[in-house]
């Protein structure tokens, strides 16, 4: 594959086999191997099986993109000596707690930036869901998935498209105590444009939640380029409005936390923003 005549296809799929093999890790899912350490609280943890999905998703695109620079959330930047201009960014498990705790809501996240800082393919893969959400630019969101009856289907995603009763609202209360007494304030008038609130673990999964029309609107602080990029992509293909925070460059290893938690990251129903979004 000549790195500077890709197709956003093919792009798609090393994302997609990427995805995968880091899925295949965790499928395993073995207790006795978690290996878990708590990273900024004890509510925010990483296993053994982060690293391994991580190292299994970099050797996929290595071996398929060896001039791509490949940054994620357990390993240090990879910069090839001669760089194709294209970045790779990855959550090898995206809702690490959800899969401690073995509540299906968890996954790995794969997405890809081109030369022009345009995000051009990204893809969750939630095998404990059996689901496999994937987006490129201009080509939609889609959403390959195995139902509980064993029928497998591939649809395309357009989020809700019409108005409903009952929307839903998907949030976080961030691990941060001090973030997180504020937003439990702000929750209140927040909620007057909802129904009711969920939340499910998984930043990547809330936003592909948008885009299959399971929520109709999503809200967290504290996230990282890795925990938005592949759902970011995938609810915009989708129709959804989406907000992405201004972080410093993942190329430099992972900003502060202090960084992520003073940003928002966003997306919803278009129409809905106003009803919940901070202001600017």
């Amino acid at each position: 594959m000549n790195p500077s005549s890709v197709t956003v296809d093919e792009l798609l799929e090393v994302a997609l086999r990427a995805a995968a093999a880091g899925a295949a890790v965790l499928a395993v899912r073995d207790p006795a191997g978690f290996a878990a350490t708590e990273k900024s609280s004890d509510a925010d943890w990483v296993t053994a099986f982060d690293v391994a999905a991580e190292n299994a998703v970099r050797a996929v695109i290595a071996d398929a993109r060896p001039h791509d620079v490949i940054t994620g959330e357990e390993l240090a930047p990879a910069l090839p000596p001669e760089q194709s201009g294209y970045r790779w960014s990855i959550d090898p498990l995206d809702g690490t707690m959800n899969f401690i705790r073995n509540i299906a809501y968890y996954g790995t996240s794969v997405a890809v930036m081109g030369p022009d800082g345009e995000w051009l393919a990204g893809v969750v893969n939630a095998p404990a869901l059996r689901r496999i959400y994937f987006a490129s630019l201009g080509g939609g969101a889609w959403l390959d998935e195995t139902r509980a009856d064993g029928v497998q289907s591939v649809r395309q995603l357009h989020g809700p498209v019409e108005k409903r009763g009952g929307t839903l609202l998907s949030t976080s209360l961030s691990y941060d105590t001090d973030v997180r007494r504020r937003l439990v304030s702000e929750l209140d008038s927040r909620m007057d444009h909802f129904g009711d609130v969920r939340r499910l673990g998984s930043a990547a999964l809330e936003l592909c939640g948008v885009a299959d029309g399971s929520v109709d609107a999503y809200l967290e602080y504290g996230l990282f380029e890795h925990d938005f990029a592949a759902g970011g992509l995938i609810a915009e293909e989708a129709g959804a409005w989406v907000h992405r925070p201004v972080l410093s460059p993942a190329i430099n290893g992972l900003p502060t936390r202090e960084e992520v938690l003073s940003v928002w990251t966003a997306a919803c129903v278009p129409g809905l923003e106003d009803g919940f979004a901070p202001a600017e």
